[in-house]
């Protein structure tokens, strides 16, 4: 019996002390993990990101470090932790290669909230599809059309491609062209569309609208209409300058071509020895 307490006395102060650091360890730990998926859950709603993603991310950040804590905790106590480390690494290399294209459109949703190239409320085209963003998931952004469709694009696509943000900057350049004829006063027309942008209140003075001559095209001399305006006015300003324009011009009897072409007729003489002539005796 002596023996046996005497045996038991020994293993504690051997593994004691090392049960009593992988205890610490674990817990103190634990307790940082989940400070630190805390403080990252707070940055994103910080920055107005959707609360899921929130709750998601600040779940994966916990769950990754509490692994590293038990490897760690495991190593204290004597446990060899290289086989379950390459366990663990190639149960990840499985479920990686299984999931390889959600994998790519999480770690491109991670890229959006980190560098924030567009965010709730913009108007974006990506992907070769335009919208105003709905949603930022860490899988997909969600978009609403102009015609008030719900696109749903992965964000592997969002990513790899171009992506245009109209609504990042406050203002933005109304780019018009209009034709007019080859015979029509090209200073009187010139005229005619800087009327037509003074008398446009949703236009800004600076930078100022250029209105010049851009082409000698095939059926017109096209000029060029580009005012500035604030970037929620674009359309607005698009639409009025656009009929504005029309009814300018035709009040001061400028035309606006349609295309056309010259075509020319020579009279040729026949022979009785042309294949023409011929056809038509026979």
């Amino acid at each position: 019996m002596d023996e046996a307490i005497e045996g038991i006395v020994e293993l504690a102060m051997l593994y004691g002390v090392q049960v009593i650091l992988a205890l610490t360890i674990f817990i103190v730990g634990k307790w940082v993990a989940k400070k630190i998926a805390n403080i990252v859950q707070r940055v994103l709603a910080k920055n107005n990101v959707d609360p899921a993603i929130q709750h998601f991310v600040g779940s994966l950040v916990s769950w990754v470090l509490i692994i590293f804590v038990v490897i760690a905790s495991l190593g204290q106590l004597g446990i060899q932790t290289a086989s379950f480390v390459a366990i663990v690494g190639a149960a990840g290399l499985a479920v990686g290669l299984a999931l390889q294209g959600s994998l790519a459109n999480f770690a491109a949703g991670v890229l959006i909230l980190i560098f924030r190239p567009f965010k709730v409320g913009d108007f974006i085209e990506v992907a070769g599809v335009s919208g105003v963003v709905q949603k930022i998931q860490i899988f997909t952004t969600e978009l609403h059309s102009p015609d008030n469709k719900k696109i749903i694009v992965p964000n592997g696509g969002v990513i790899s491609g171009n992506i245009t943000n109209y609504s990042a900057n406050d203002t933005r350049r109304v780019d018009l062209v209009f034709g007019v004829g080859y015979g029509d006063d090209i200073n009187a027309a010139k005229a005619v569309l800087q009327s037509v942008v003074a008398a446009e209140p949703k236009v800004l003075q600076d930078p100022a609208p250029t209105i010049a001559v851009v082409e000698l095209a095939d059926s017109s001399v096209n000029l060029v209409c580009r005012p500035w305006v604030n970037t929620a006015d674009y359309w607005d300003v698009y639409f009025n300058i656009t009929e504005a324009a029309k009814k300018a011009l035709d009040a001061q009897g400028i035309s606006i071509p349609f295309p056309q072409r010259d075509l020319h007729l020579h009279n040729v003489a026949l022979t009785s020895s042309s294949p023409i002539a011929e056809a038509t005796v026979a």
